[in-house]
């Protein structure tokens, strides 16, 4: 979608920066939250943290745990900020998941929380495997050298 930039519904909530640092991302998907007004309300003011979050598949049903949602002062019936929010997947794309979080080493990790093009609340998560330490070492010292590279062009250009 090219146009995301430019449509006024499209809103970036959160975001997990740190979740391509710890991780490295093999595939991501797209899915939908089933979410109470009182949340949905807070989250156009953006009151949320996926950061220490994670998802899982329990029971035939993929969940996304320990995410945050502030509580609505003005709502008449509130909601508790980090309850289990029930992710929308197809069949297909849950058993793809379950199969690929029992292979060793392998998690779901949220990366953004937006609101998309249509206005509705969509959780972006990434079927990840953890890095190690010289992993993040390795990435670390590769983004170093792209910032030095490109100071050397700004200054030689």
């Amino acid at each position: 979608m090219a146009n995301q930039k430019d449509n006024e519904n499209y809103k970036v909530i959160a975001e997990n920066r740190r979740a391509r640092y710890d991780y490295a991302i093999e595939e991501d998907l797209e899915c939908g939250i089933a979410l109470t007004g009182s949340e949905v309300k807070s989250l156009r003011i953006g009151q949320s943290n996926i950061a220490e979050s994670y998802a899982s598949v329990e029971d035939g049903e993929l969940w996304l745990v320990n995410s945050y949602i502030a509580p609505y002062e003005q709502a008449m019936f509130g909601h508790p900020d980090r309850r289990r929010r029930k992710l929308l997947v197809s069949k297909k794309q849950l058993s793809d998941l379950w199969n690929a979080t029992q292979r060793k080493g392998m998690t779901l990790v949220p990366l953004v929380l937006y609101f998309n093009h249509r206005g509705r609340a969509k959780i972006k998560i990434g079927l990840a495997k953890g890095k190690k330490t010289h992993d993040k070492r390795e990435t670390e010292a590769k983004r170093d050298w792209s910032r030095q590279k490109q100071r050397l062009l700004k200054e030689h250009g």
